[in-house]
């Protein structure tokens, strides 16, 4: 029987997965995907279950301006201890025009000693080295796969030296980008990492993935091309073909943007990805973006809007796990 759902259903309680990864705790699948330290009693709130034993998962950004801020990271992993909560902490730079700036090692080693310093809510630290690297804006404004493997393999063997008990994951690459100017295939950009060096994807501990329901985020979770829900499946494929190995995978984001093609079935796509998708037991965690996207770019994803309230994905996430949890 595939795994079933756990819920303690509150005013503000959602959602979660009850799977149990052999190295990461008690960590039940569905998590939130947050924006800031001082979100995470709000995703608690969110994605707490009636199983007190479980450990939970969110995704947050870590920035080169967050090195001025220990008291408050400390605070937010003591909290996450508290809560049962393991962060995958996506490593950030600075915006710089349209961009983001690519890092320098000094930026990663800097990163990488600060996280160190901190107290982790569990012995596993999990960090992902930057995000969506298949855009220029993402990357200093360019398309550079091979300097890209350069800086993975640097903070996959900085990481690994620092006998900290690091998890490193790679970037999630965008799996509906197409080759251009402004972005490149996913999978394109995988291989061109490959080429530069065949040993790339053994220096990363698992996989990071954005399984979107693509095009538009607006399609049914019933398609299984490399730009739906079921992506992963077609990058794991991958790796094996290339490296003959089996990963785990984080899906550090997914989900529904909500507009006319989307509304009336939210309720439905998202019990169909718990059932048949999201139970894959090669997938260790599920962080939905986001968990506060109002107001901003991000306002058709968010599950609190800006007055604080569930949104349509917060119930129809609701609705779904009743039925999924039986």
């Amino acid at each position: 029987m595939k795994r079933l759902f756990l819920t303690l259903l509150t005013s503000l309680s959602l959602f979660l997965l009850g799977y149990s990864p052999a190295w990461a705790q008690e960590g039940e699948v569905l998590g939130i995907h947050i924006l800031a330290p001082q979100e995470l009693a709000e995703a608690d709130t969110l994605i707490s279950t009636s199983n007190q034993d479980a450990w939970h998962y969110v995704t947050i950004p870590f920035s080169l301006a967050d090195l001025e801020k220990k008291d408050q990271w400390q605070a937010f992993f003591d909290q996450a201890k508290e809560k049962k909560i393991i962060p995958l902490v996506r490593l950030v730079t600075k915006p710089e025009g349209a961009a983001w700036i690519q890092p320098t090692r000094k930026n990663i080693t800097d990163q990488i000693t600060f996280l160190k310093q901190l107290s982790w809510p569990t012995d596993k630290k999990h960090i992902i080295v930057f995000n969506e690297v298949n855009h220029a804006k993402e990357w200093g404004g360019v398309i550079d796969p091979v300097g890209y493997t350069e800086v993975l393999r640097f903070t996959a063997l900085w990481a690994h030296s620092e006998q900290a008990n690091f998890v490193v994951l790679p970037a999630a690459m965008d799996l509906a980008a197409p080759n251009g100017s402004a972005t490149m295939e996913a999978f394109t950009y995988l291989e061109k990492m490959y080429e530069v060096d065949p040993e790339i994807f053994a220096h990363v501990d698992a996989w990071n993935s954005h399984s979107y329901p693509n095009p538009a985020f607006s399609a049914s979770p019933r398609m299984t091309t490399q730009n739906s829900l079921r992506g992963f499946e077609h990058e794991l494929a991958y790796l094996k073909k290339k490296t003959n190995r089996d990963y785990q995978v984080y899906i550090t984001e997914t989900g529904w943007v909500s507009n006319r093609a989307t509304l009336p079935w939210l309720e439905s796509y998202y019990t169909y990805a718990l059932q048949h998708i999201w139970s894959d037991p090669r997938v260790v965690a599920v962080t939905p973006f986001v968990l506060r996207g109002s107001p901003g770019p991000f306002a058709g994803f968010t599950f609190i809007d800006a007055q604080g309230r569930p949104t349509v994905h917060y119930q129809a996430l609701q609705n779904a796990v009743k039925k999924t949890s039986g």
